[in-house]
Parts: C-alpha cells; sequence; structure tokens
C-alpha cells in the first residue's frame, strides 16, 4: 500500500467481489475490436491490468438486435463467442485485475447504421434526438420485455465467459435513462406515466441479469446530471438511485447526456472542464445511498483520486484517459513514483477524436496505447550511434528519448532556451494550459532516458559538421504562414504567435482570419474577447474548430457565445486596406466587408521549418525528417513520428 495514497490503494467489497485497490479502467468504445474481443483489445486491456488497474470495466456490449450503435460494437448473443471473452478475462485476472462488461442499449442514441444508411430507432416515446436529429419509433411492451430478456441472456452467456459482474448503461441519456426521465418518457403504461413506472424497465432488466447470472455483482453507471434543461436533473438523480439502491452492488456516477451538443461534451470533457468536477455530484449520490459509488470525470492523476476518495466523495475512482495516457500509471502510484506518471492533458485529440473517426483510440503523449501489439518492448540496438536531434518540440522530444532508451548516445539541441515548440504557445491560451504538459512529460522522458539537452543553441552546418553526428534527426518545426494578399504588411496585422508572444499591440476592435479552423482561432478569440475587446472571429470552415474533436469544439465554442464574440463562417481573406479588412464568402463568392478595424490577426497555417536541411544538401550524412518540419501537422503525428524514427534509428 502506498504511504501517500493510502484510500487509493486499500481493497473494496463491490457486491460479492473483492478489488484490490479504488482504481478503475471504465467501461469506453475502444474501437480496437469487432464483434468479440481480439487480440488488439485483449492486449490494450491487460496493458492496464499489468499497470496496476484494480477493476477494469469492459466496453459496451449490445444486448439485441435493435442495439447497434455504430461499427465496432461488441455481442454476445450466442456461446460462440464465450472463448473469445474468456481469454481477455483470463488475461486481465491473471494481474489481479476484476472484469466487469457493460450491458448496452442506445435507444434513441444511434450514431450510424450499417451501409451507411439512416438508422431505424427504438425508444421509450417518439421524442427526437437532437444532437443526431433522429425521430425514434416508440417501443412496443414485446419488444421492451424481449430488449429485457436481451440484457439477462447476454449476461448468461458472458457470466459463463468469467465476468465478475455487469454494468447496466444508463448513463449520457442512453434506453436506461430514457425510460427514467418524464420528459423523454411519455408512455402511460407499465414503463412510465409516473416516477415508480418510470423505474420498471430499470429494475426488470436488473432482476433478469440476477436470474440469469446469479452471484455475479451488478450496478448501473448513471449520469449524476445530464448537464441538459431537457435531462435528468442531480435532484432527480438522487431519487432515483435511492430508489434503486437495494437492487444494485454499486453505481458508477459521469456527467452530461448524449442527445445536445453542449451536454454530450461532458462524455469526454476536455481540459477546460475543471479536474474531478464530478466528484460533488457522486457525493449526494453517495449520501442518499448504500452501496460502493465510482466517479468518473476529469481525474487524471491519482492524488486528484486519492483526495475524491478521502472527501468521502465516492469510493472508487474511474480513471480512463489517465490511463490510455500512462497504463503504468497504478503500479508507479503504489510505488511512490508520482513524479514519474505521464499526466492526461485532456486534449481528446488521438482518444476520443479517434473513436468519433471509427479508428482505434490512442493517446497523442503515449502512441503506444491502442497500438500495444505494433509497439512491443523498446528493443536495445546493436549499434551504438552517435545522434544529433534538432528541435526541442514535441517530435524532436519524443525521438531523442525513444533513441537514448535503446542505448544511443543521443544529445538534443533547441535554439530557444526553453523546449516545447508550438506547445509553449498553445498553453498560453485560456482553457489550455494543461497543454504544456506534454512538455514537461516529454522532457520527462528524455531525462529518465539519458537524454543530453543543449537549450539555446542554433545549430547551422558549421555546427553540425563540428558536432559529427552519426545521424541527424531534423525536428525543426514550422513557422507561421503569411499569404501573399494585399495589406497584409501594414503595422496593424500581427500573426498568432505575435499575440501569443505579447509582441502586438492590438486595439479594442480585432478580426481574426481563421485558415486553420482549430484551437488557435477560437482561444485566440477568447482571449481578447477577455481582454475587452469586440472581437470577430472569420473561419474559412462550415464552422468554428471544424477540425477538432467535437467535444472539445462545441466547449470551446460555447465559450464564445457566453463572450459575445461574433463568428462568421465560410470567410477566406481577401486582403486588408487601413481598417479595413476583405473577406469572401466561400459559399456565394460575395464579398465580406468588415470596417473600423483595429487589428487583423492572422491563423492561416504554417510552413516547415526546413532551412537548415537545405544548408545540409550534399553534406553526405544520414539525415531524418519529423513533425512538422516535414509538413505542418498537429502532436499527434508529432509525436508518433518521434516515436516511429526512435524505434528504428
Amino acid at each position: 500500500m502506498s504511504a501517500l495514497l493510502p484510500n487509493l490503494f486499500s481493497e473494496i467489497e463491490v457486491g460479492s467481489c473483492l478489488v484490490k485497490n479504488r482504481i478503475v479502467s471504465p467501461g469506453h468504445h475502444t474501437y480496437l475490436c469487432d464483434d468479440v474481443p481480439g487480440d488488439r483489445l485483449i492486449a490494450y486491456h491487460e496493458a492496464r491490468a499489468k499497470g496496476g488497474a484494480g477493476l477494469i470495466v469492459s466496453e459496451i456490449v449490445a444486448v439485441h438486435e435493435t442495439a447497434g450503435f455504430s461499427a465496432n460494437l461488441l455481442k454476445a448473443q450466442n456461446r460462440d463467442v464465450i472463448p473469445h471473452y474468456k481469454r481477455l478475462i483470463d488475461t486481465c485476472q491473471a494481474h489481479g485485475a476484476r472484469n466487469f462488461a457493460q450491458l448496452f442499449h442506445p435507444g434513441r442514441e444511434i450514431l450510424s447504421a450499417k451501409g451507411g444508411m439512416l438508422p431505424v430507432a427504438y425508444a421509450p416515446s417518439a421524442v427526437p434526438n437532437e444532437r443526431f436529429h433522429i425521430m425514434p419509433k416508440p417501443m412496443s411492451d414485446a419488444l421492451i420485455r424481449d430488449i429485457i430478456k436481451g440484457y439477462g441472456d447476454t449476461a448468461a452467456i458472458l457470466a459463463e465467459a468469467g465476468f465478475d459482474g455487469f454494468e447496466v448503461v444508463g448513463s449520457h441519456g442512453y434506453l436506461p435513462a430514457q425510460f427514467l426521465n418524464p420528459l423523454v418518457n411519455l408512455r402511460d403504461d407499465h414503463w412510465g406515466g409516473d416516477f415508480q413506472r418510470r423505474l420498471n424497465f430499470v429494475r426488470e432488466t436488473v432482476k433478469a441479469i440476477r436470474t440469469s447470472a446469479p452471484g455475479k455483482v451488478v450496478g448501473l453507471r448513471i449520469s449524476a446530471t445530464e448537464m441538459d434543461s431537457l435531462g435528468l436533473s442531480g435532484e432527480e438523480v438522487v431519487e432515483i438511485t435511492s430508489a434503486l439502491d437495494s437492487e444494485l452492488d454499486y453505481f458508477s456516477v459521469v456527467a452530461g447526456t448524449s442527445a445536445s451538443l453542449g451536454a454530450s461534451v461532458h462524455i469526454t470533457p476536455p481540459m477546460g472542464v475543471e479536474h474531478a468536477y464530478v466528484a460533488p455530484f457522486a457525493a449526494t449520490i453517495k449520501a442518499a445511498t448504500s452501496v460502493p459509488v465510482i466517479v468518473t470525470g476529469r481525474i487524471n492523476q491519482p492524488q486528484i483520486a486519492e483526495q475524491v476518495i478521502t472527501n468521502g466523495e465516492a469510493d472508487l475512482c474511474g480513471m480512463n484517459r489517465a490511463m490510455i495516457c500512462d497504463p503504468q500509471m497504478g503500479i508507479k502510484a503504489q510505488s511512490g513514483r508520482l513524479d514519474d506518471i505521464r499526466a492526461c492533458i485532456g486534449c481528446n485529440q488521438a482518444c476520443i477524436g479517434r473513436a468519433h473517426k471509427g479508428l482505434g483510440i490512442s493517446c497523442i503523449q503515449h502512441p503506444e496505447s491502442g497500438r500495444e501489439l505494433e509497439f512491443t518492448q523498446v528493443i536495445p540496438t546493436t549499434s551504438a550511434k552517435k545522434i544529433a536531434v534538432v528541435g526541442g518540440g514535441p517530435a524532436g522530444m519524443k525521438a531523442a528519448a525513444v533513441a537514448s532508451a535503446r542505448g544511443h548516445q543521443v544529445t538534443l539541441f533547441e535554439a530557444e532556451k526553453q523546449l516545447g515548440g508550438q506547445a509553449k504557445l498553445a498553453q498560453r491560451l485560456p482553457g489550455r494550459a494543461e497543454f504544456g504538459g506534454i512538455i514537461e512529460n516529454l522532457e520527462k522522458e528524455m531525462v529518465a532516458a539519458g537524454v543530453t539537452i543543449v537549450t539555446g543553441q542554433v545549430v547551422d552546418r558549421a555546427f553540425v559538421e563540428n558536432f559529427s553526428p552519426d545521424s541527424l534527426i531534423l525536428a525543426t518545426g514550422a513557422k507561421p504562414f503569411v499569404p501573399p494578399l494585399e495589406g497584409l504588411d501594414q503595422p496593424s496585422v500581427f500573426t498568432a504567435w505575435e499575440l501569443l508572444e505579447g509582441r502586438a499591440n492590438v486595439g479594442s476592435s480585432v478580426v481574426i482570419a481563421d485558415w486553420r479552423a482549430d484551437w488557435i482561432g477560437l482561444g485566440l478569440a477568447e482571449q481578447l474577447a477577455i481582454d475587452g475587446c469586440s472581437v470577430t472571429l472569420c473561419v474559412n470552415a462550415a464552422l468554428a474548430g471544424e477540425t477538432l474533436q467535437l467535444y472539445t469544439r462545441n466547449h470551446y465554442v460555447g465559450r464564445l457565445h457566453k463572450l459575445g464574440v461574433k463568428i462568421k463562417t465560410h470567410a477566406r481573406l481577401f486582403g486588408a486596406n487601413g481598417d479595413t479588412i476583405y473577406f469572401q464568402d466561400t459559399l456565394s463568392e460575395e464579398p465580406i466587408i468588415l470596417e473600423n478595424i483595429d487589428s487583423l490577426v492572422l491563423s492561416m497555417g504554417h510552413v516547415p521549418e526546413d532551412s537548415l536541411e537545405h544548408e545540409l544538401s550534399g553534406l553526405g550524412l544520414e539525415v531524418h525528417t519529423i513533425g512538422d518540419a516535414i509538413v505542418p501537422r498537429t502532436a499527434e503525428e508529432a509525436v508518433l513520428e518521434g516515436l516511429e524514427l526512435g524505434r528504428k534509428i
């Protein structure tokens, strides 16, 4: 037991199951499998079990043919699947982890149907979903009873495979929550009409599971508040959990609902949301119930989890993205190596961002997550090289750390006094301070691997010739792109970098030309509005933040609305003349003219900083180029390329 974290590393009984600690890998859709667990999903969960998770909750398993949610959905409709699930469970339990299965039906919350057709969704009543624009078909009594039977049948199969327990997914506005919500359940029969009848779906589902899988743990995942005026309120959820307390073994508490754009942000809350913000809501449920409570929501460090448990707000902590970022978080924390933990920064880029593209989840800081079969342990080099890395951004730091860990003699040179590249600028924007964590985490990796770090050193051809490395890695990054348009040489025109570095006096009326449609334009607009400027964000895209993961985008766009920032979409920068800025509508080609503007701020993308690459031409040296030095993209590509090069150089 860690002396620093005595509560986090204490055992706890959850129903009939003894869990070795309070760290939970909560259910999350990984997109690492089809229908049944395969090698990729098993390797993924094994990494977390081996890394110290006490309880692993598998991702959603569909309980009925009408539960089709999206691609890569686990199923268990017949006993043929048992060996696949058994292999997953045996692998995790070999490391001391317990395993629960999530039993799932989305109701009206369906992402997609087979073949790209619009789905037929079923719900208690014909109340539409506003996020996916789905009008569901009301369920018949027979269908409801068949779905409840599906929960029981699925539990029976998975119990035979060896699962310790089951979690009914009633969170985020999915089917059980639709029955519980009086604004969604408009029935007047056994399944709705008053509070007690709205509970019947959950009650009979739990009874079906217990009958089919006797002795197994049964819990309910529920949003403590759906964070939406049409969703379940905190008071309603306390009443619901109190009424169901004697029938369940635990509650797993989250926040938000899939049904609306604003509330769906809480499915995977971005870094602009406070750490452990769901814990106070969980505390109200814990005070009203007698069974263990799991809380999930921006708990990215074991110290935070310890405090939540110490405060009595919950009994266990779901630490999903924390363990995607560092699967070994548990064993590092238990052995007192807190400074070695790679902390999640809540960027949502490679975890839920990849999932929403139908791709296997990963992490921008730890690309090995989700790629456990591809990136096994680091293999020591058989021929050590003297390697110079030029550039201390994410790409260069990752390449240096991995190459040095393999046994190469690696020196990293950074022209600035501080490491980090563009991440140094990203962390200066409102709600983005945690992005700087990627710098700290990668620097720790370099130090642990024995990299020699030299800052404030400009590297040119003569320096390289004098240093005489066996291999050179160019991770020189990028610089702002200023398009060759009329009027952009005026003193009232600034790049995003100049603004973030404090080198721009913008005045009171500012226009942002945002070609990138990413976090830069959104962040600049928020900062300028906070500073008291009148801000117009002109985006060359269908919506502001279009290239961002949607929960992140919606969170920050909502912040801009509250600040009164004006947003114009489909706006292509055309030029500037004095205090007049010209754009062109990309749909109609009509002019957009903004007058009486003090400053124009450019977020028009980047171009590679490749002058050294050209300068070294003909030197006859082994040169590798990675990250934005090839072509500007994001930190995700930079770190992955650094990892790949470090492993093979």
